[in-house]
């Protein structure tokens, strides 16, 4: 499912549909339209198109544990230290395709915190890769004993 399915999925019912197992219901979607910042002709100042979308993170019920720990463990910088996401979309001129946007956006950081990390595996160099090192060591060290000055014999 993509982004676009989850808004449409969003638009159609009561709820945003992250996953196929996972629907925010739209109640814990706080959106406010707010004018829109920079150039936009004579409705820039009458009309509030931009749209400020907040998910609190911490109070949610429909959000895993472990997915909500992720999300605030993420760093992200929208993320507030009260554990609110803040989403701004103001791409469009129209509210409806910015209020699109901001819910795809936060259904795509949702779908990216539910990805666990692959573990990394610590790696140790073989014994031919270790002997390659120092042989180059000393033959370096070789070179650069060639450069001083010559010493009397």
């Amino acid at each position: 499912m993509n982004a676009a399915d989850a808004v449409l999925f969003a638009n159609t019912m009561d709820e945003l549909r992250v996953t196929d197992s996972l629907q925010i219901p739209m109640p814990e979607i706080e959106m406010t339209a707010v004018r829109s910042p920079g150039a936009g002709g004579q409705n820039v100042n009458k009309v509030a198109t931009a749209i400020h979308l907040r998910f609190d993170i911490r109070n949610s019920p429909t959000l895993p544990d472990d997915v909500r720990d992720r999300l605030l463990a993420s760093g992200d910088q929208r993320i507030s230290s009260a554990g609110v996401l803040v989403i701004k979309a103001s791409e469009s001129r129209s509210q409806e395709r910015n209020r699109q946007a901001a819910l795809a956006r936060l259904a795509e950081t949702v779908r990216k915190a539910m990805r666990k990390k692959a573990r990394r595996i610590p790696t140790k160099p073989s014994a031919a890769a270790r002997n390659k090192r120092l042989d180059e060591k000393s033959q370096r060290g070789q070179l650069k004993k060639t450069r001083g000055k010559p010493s009397d014999f």
